[in-house]
């Protein structure tokens, strides 16, 4: 019998990724996003493994009214969630403490913090029923220092490293296990929203260092993942070789 995994964020970057890496390995996936083209493209090129099944959601992490609606209505048939990886997440904007846009806080509190709350909350339900199961937490090394300019995004990864933090304590009755995953610097379409389109900001981010790639956190996630039922990885930051943490990064000239 095929596991189950459900995937947020799955339209782009680590998400989509994730899901490629557990569908080839013959996991049953549900794929969230708000873009509903590209997660039923995804949804699509996923289903051509004909011996697991593929359950595209559409719905907005923030909207609390949409992640229930989608998430309590699931057919019995998805009821038994595995894994639960929390991906959803973005950084808007880098910019000083008191030049930082209003907007770009809550995007990023609504979407990092409360997002992940909200789906935890509606699969957490389901889990305690199967008396087992796996929430996966994408965290960051800004998780663990606040460097320039990252004040709310740096908070907000804060948040997830202490929520993860909680929710293994809270859960150990049900045998639910909890892992943080945070990675340095990853090529992917992050620096893009941050910087909301400028390419070139985004390539500099970069350039002259080979920075982790969205298959790196997959398979590290499918790693945790497969484990056996009496480990947990806790807590785990990943980086590209060249990256010590938020701050050294050795970088070719």
């Amino acid at each position: 019998m095929n596991k189950t995994i459900l995937i947020t964020g799955a339209t782009s970057g680590f998400g989509k990724a994730i899901a490629e890496k557990f569908a080839a390995e013959n996991w049953n996936c549900i794929i969230t996003g708000r873009r509903k083209e590209r997660l039923d493209e995804i949804a699509a090129a996923l289903s051509s493994n004909k011996k697991i099944k593929i359950l595209p959601l559409v719905f907005d992490v923030t909207k609390k009214e949409e992640v229930f609606a989608a998430l309590d209505n699931l057919k019995d048939e998805w009821h038994n969630i595995d894994v639960l990886v929390n991906n959803a997440g973005l950084a808007a904007g880098r910019d000083a403490f008191d030049e930082a846009l209003l907007d770009d806080w809550e995007a990023m509190i609504d979407t990092n913090v409360k997002g992940l709350l909200y789906v935890s909350k509606a699969v957490i339900s389901l889990m305690k029923e199967n008396k087992k199961g796996h929430i996966i937490n994408i965290g960051s090394t800004a998780a663990k220092e606040v460097y320039k300019d990252g004040n709310v995004y740096c908070a907000t990864k804060f948040a997830v490293n202490a929520i993860s933090q909680a929710q293994r304590i809270d859960l150990l009755p049900y045998k639910i296990k909890v892992t943080c995953i945070n990675p340095g610097a990853a090529e992917t379409e992050f620096s893009l929203v941050r910087f909301k389109g400028d390419e070139q900001k985004a390539k500099a981010v970069y350039q002259d260092f080979k920075p982790l790639r969205a298959e790196d956190i997959a398979n590290t996630i499918y790693y945790c993942a497969t484990l056996p039922e009496h480990v947990c990885i806790n807590d785990l930051i990943i980086t590209s070789t060249a990256q010590a943490n938020s701050f050294y990064t050795q970088k070719d000239k």
